[in-house]
């Protein structure tokens, strides 16, 4: 079996859940193809996994300070490369085409004729999930930026949808935690005014990690570049993350029993709706602005929420190699069924 897979390249969580996916298939002895697309070449990191993929120019959303720039990202955008990615794209050697919100695959693949599979949180949105901030332009990227013939959803929670939990890395639950390490990713904000907010909490040290690294004059406050391993290390023994509202970090940080504070992205549909969800499951604070009050209820809070998920990749790759059979009530309930909820105590 030859698979295509495409997967959206502007944030990490895309590239993290197909690392996830990419273990699994490879297990299954499933060729796959990788493409990635929404950045430029040099900006990918630790791709060792993904063997000889390919990048092409896709689309991106272009940020300033926190917010999504709708302007910004049209003007920006190249619609000659990205029509000319789209008709270049040869999927006729391929058995099956996904499609983790990457526009070139999925529009190729339609204008081709092949079945698209779409793997994502994204397409959880076509379901009755907690959702604001939603706007004309939002819906009709959610609906049309990657289309798929069938769509399966991730979510936390199952609220009662045909959708399943998270794509994720299954590690053994850490043994002892650093309750006063603090993991914060908010790489769409300007670093030196995160550093300047939580400099007067030297009782605790923050890793910071961020695309453009900048430096800090506090002992108490790491900033690194981004690197997947290290990244890993880090939040394998901290108490709590400050992240953006992005769906991959926080479904990692539930899993380890992290405490969580997210801040969406403004204007940003998907991250507002991750901060709802997040609201509404009591799995973590969010902040709609970076807020020292918010901030500081967070550090003092001593427990968490640790879920346990079951390994959905190779659920997913099996199901794949079955044929893809239709997703009834009695399947989904099975996999939910084996995800645990804790209230842990940090």
């Amino acid at each position: 079996m030859k698979i295509f897979y495409g997967v959206q390249g502007t944030g990490n969580g895309h590239i993290t859940r197909a690392r996830v996916m990419a273990k699994e298939l490879y297990e299954a002895g499933i060729e796959v193809k990788f493409q990635f697309t929404g950045r430029p070449a040099d900006k990918y990191f630790d791709m060792e996994i993904f063997n000889d993929y390919q990048i092409r120019s896709g689309l991106t959303f272009n940020t300033n300070k926190g917010e999504v720039s709708y302007l910004k990202t049209a003007l920006d955008a190249k619609p000659r490369t990205l029509l000319r990615d789209i008709k270049t794209l040869d999927l006729s050697g391929y058995d099956q085409v996904i499609s983790d919100f990457e526009p070139v695959t999925a529009w190729a693949a339609r204008q081709q004729k092949k079945h698209v599979l779409g793997i994502g949180h994204q397409y959880a949105f076509n379901h009755k999930i907690p959702r604001k901030g939603s706007d004309p332009v939002a819906n009709q990227v959610m609906k049309y930026f990657a289309p798929a013939n069938t769509g399966v959803g991730l979510h936390w929670h199952h609220f009662g949808q045909p959708i399943l939990p998270p794509i994720i890395e299954t590690p053994e639950v850490p043994e002892k935690i650093i309750k006063n390490k603090i993991i914060v990713y908010l790489p769409f904000e300007d670093q030196r005014t995160v550093i300047q907010l939580l400099a007067p909490y030297k009782e605790y040290d923050f890793f910071l990690y961020s695309p453009e690294v900048s430096p800090s004059p506090y002992s108490h406050i790491i900033c690194n570049p981004l690197s997947r391993d290290q990244f890993q290390k880090d939040l394998y023994d901290c108490a709590g993350i400050i992240s953006n509202a992005g769906f991959e970090l926080a479904s990692e940080s539930l899993q380890l029993g992290k405490k969580i504070l997210a801040k969406p992205l403004h204007a940003q549909m998907e991250q507002i709706s991750n901060a709802a969800a997040l609201k509404e499951l009591d799995y973590g604070l969010t902040m709609d602005n970076l807020e020292v009050s918010v901030i500081e209820q967070f550090l003092q809070a001593d427990q968490a929420i640790r879920i346990s998920y079951p390994n959905i990749a190779k659920i997913l790759v099996q199901w794949i190699k079955d044929g893809m059979p239709s997703m009834d009530a009695d399947f989904i309930d099975a996999i939910w069924n084996q995800a645990e909820v804790k209230h842990i105590k940090l």
